[in-house]
């Protein structure tokens, strides 16, 4: 066992004189399932193809993309874990100095949309001729038409600026697979129209032989809000692979397709995907430069599902992975944990069993396996469906295997847990357990919120809903003698949260006497309804109009105001307060957020001086 070769003396040292597929990724290599260049290149590998991997080029020359030369059947394309914008940039367009998955952490390793930019200089070096595929995060969110926070506008598909042949959205296990079958029994790449998960541009719809949705053109929803709103959520409603149908996007001189989604990966598939024969860690040639930090928080770490139903509007989560919960046997878990501790640096703690949404493992309910997600109905959102499934039985029990495994001194759930989800299970076992075994004096949760005209656009539960598991997990843990708190998530500047929400959030966190640690703005990635909402000013699914934050200054007061104690954002507490005419918030007792200013009671009490020796000077006269 032995990493994919990164350059031509190991792939000559495996008696190739041609790869099948090159691998091109804006992250460094690291050869671990939680990182989806891995699981592609093994997949490919596991099927019998020959791969070499190309990580962070140098996108400035032509060497690096010269390295293998033409590979046989394709070049593979990703921007990397995390799309390359959102890696670059803060919320505030600020540049990170930071790049948890580049060499020591440290930034400039990739460039600004990097998918776009590799396809170039491909396409540059090699002709036409040269089948490209894309996939991964950047990909699959940039499929279609898509706000772009980055450059405030509407940009069109990334197939095409990008000149690829082919685009995977999703996972692409699936994909992968028939695509390189199809490339190897020679037909061409722009030949390839009929794998479910991917994207292709069309001069003529003549080859399409079923019902199929047009959405606006790209010219329409570029230069119509309305029209965007509209066309996104067609994309929104067929993400489902049982319900969805293809999508078509009209161009000035094409169409771009969108067919249907991927099957999920049956369990079998889902196995076989994580039990390849992964390396587990960074390339060895970074070990001089401080490896990778994004493989410390996953080394320990398993993976047990994927999809979430929890369908948050400001997550991409459904757009990317699909709403059907998909999940590994135990024994695929067992054997992955049984590995782990076998490394030397393992001091046996599992760091998470999780996934999107740890506790899910299983579909919201059976309807979902034979007739699919429901379109016009979210699982848990504004509350529970009556059919919803919430039990916890499955991982309760696959917890319980791995405390038992040799060596394992405690296993951690870090991953998401879905409050809603916990408390609507009866059977309290899971939630026993979990404050008993599985956290470690705090347990992060993600109300986001607590305004209900907010969390209704954020797609979250009431308020009431966070309360009654508050006030459970503090129950519990007092009947078991721990002492243990949890830290809630909080975002400011949602579509839908104006000042006088933001205020409500404040004395929320007054009244529990929190202060948050971070507070996470609102940032516009591609694939969300909360996107949408941000740049259209319009709620998709009603076509109401939705109150948007979107000057600089607001967003601080509004982010102020959740860390209302803090001396550096006194100020901005204060003008928002007087804005929304909650002045009774400012003073003395115990419901005020603040005190009134120094230098008011300063001038309060010059001008009482001034008018005592005037009145005294008055009745010398």
């Amino acid at each position: 066992m032995d990493f994919l070769p990164v350059t031509k003396e190991e792939m000559k040292k495996r008696g190739w004189e041609q790869p099948d597929f090159v691998y091109v990724c804006g992250d460094a290599y690291v050869d671990h399932p939680s990182f989806g260049a891995a699981i592609i290149t093994r997949i490919l590998e596991s099927k019998g193809y020959k791969v070499c991997v190309l990580p962070q080029p140098n996108w400035k020359s032509t060497e690096d993309f010269m390295r293998f030369g033409k590979p046989r059947l394709a070049f593979l394309v990703s921007g990397g874990n995390i799309d390359s914008m959102v890696n670059h940039y803060s919320v505030a367009k600020r540049r990170r100095d930071r790049d948890l998955y580049s060499p020591g952490g440290e930034s400039g390793h990739r460039p600004d949309r990097a998918t776009i930019v590799y396809c170039q200089r491909i396409r540059e070096l090699y002709g036409k001729d040269t089948a490209i595929l894309i996939g991964g995060i950047e990909a699959s969110l940039r499929r279609l038409s898509h706000y772009d926070y980055w450059d405030n506008k509407v940009r069109r598909s990334i197939l095409l600026d990008s000149q690829a042949d082919i685009l995977m959205y999703g996972m692409g296990e699936h994909q992968i697979v028939e695509l390189a079958e199809a490339l190897d029994s020679g037909i061409e790449a722009k030949d390839i129209t009929f794998v479910r998960g991917t994207v292709y541009k069309t001069k003529t719809l003549e080859n399409i032989y079923e019902d199929y949705i047009e959405l606006p053109s790209f010219e329409e929803s570029s230069q119509d809000k309305k029209a965007y709103a509209q066309g996104f959520l067609k994309q929104y409603e067929n993400t489902d692979a049982l319900t969805a149908k293809i999508l078509v996007e009209p161009y000035r001189d094409c169409y771009v397709v969108q067919n249907k989604p991927a099957l999920p990966l049956t369990q079998e598939e889902f196995d076989y995907s994580y039990g390849l024969p992964y390396m587990r860690t960074y390339h060895p040639m970074y070990n001089s430069k401080g490896g990778i930090p994004a493989i410390d928080e996953v080394r320990f770490s398993i993976i047990s599902n994927r999809g979430c139903f929890g369908s948050c509007n400001f997550c991409a989560l459904a757009f990317h992975q699909g709403r059907i919960i998909q999940s590994r046997s135990h024994a695929s878990i067992i054997k992955e944990a049984e590995g782990m501790t076998k490394a030397p640096d393992f001091k046996g703690y599992i760091h998470d069993v999780g996934g999107p949404t740890a506790n899910f493992r299983q579909p919201a309910c059976k309807k979902q396996l034979t007739e699919g997600a429901c379109k016009n109905r979210q699982c848990l959102f504004p509350d529970a469906c009556k059919s919803l499934t919430a039990d916890h039985s499955d991982y309760v029990a696959l917890l319980r295997k791995l405390r038992k495994i040799p060596k394992v001194k405690k296993v951690f759930i870090r991953s998401g847990i879905r409050y809603d989800y916990l408390i609507y299970d009866k059977d309290e076992t899971f939630f026993n357990e979990l404050c008993k075994y599985h956290i470690s004096g705090q347990l992060k949760v993600a109300p986001e919120h607590i305004s209900p005209r907010v969390l209704s656009k954020m797609g979250k539960p009431s308020r009431q809903v966070y309360d009654c598991f508050t006030k459970k997990f503090y129950d519990i843990n007092k009947k078991i003698g721990k002492e243990q708190y949890l830290v809630p998530y909080l975002m400011s500047s949602h579509p839908g949260s104006d000042l006088k929400a933001a205020v409500e959030l404040a004395e929320y966190l007054r009244d529990i006497g929190h202060t948050p640690e971070q507070v996470q703005d609102f940032y516009p990635t591609p694939g969300t309804l909360s996107t949408c909402m941000f740049y259209t000013e319009l709620d998709p699914r009603t076509m109401e109009r939705v109150y948007v934050p979107k000057s600089p200054h607001e967003k601080a007061m509004q982010r102020a105001l959740i860390q209302y104690k803090l001396p550096r954002n006194y100020d901005l507490v204060y003008e928002a307060l007087l804005k929304v005419g909650r002045k009774d918030l400012i003073g003395f007792d115990k419901h005020c957020l603040i005190k009134p200013r120094k230098i008011e009671n300063k001038t309060k009490k010059t001008a009482k001086k001034k008018k005592t020796i005037r009145n005294m000077h008055n009745k010398k006269r």
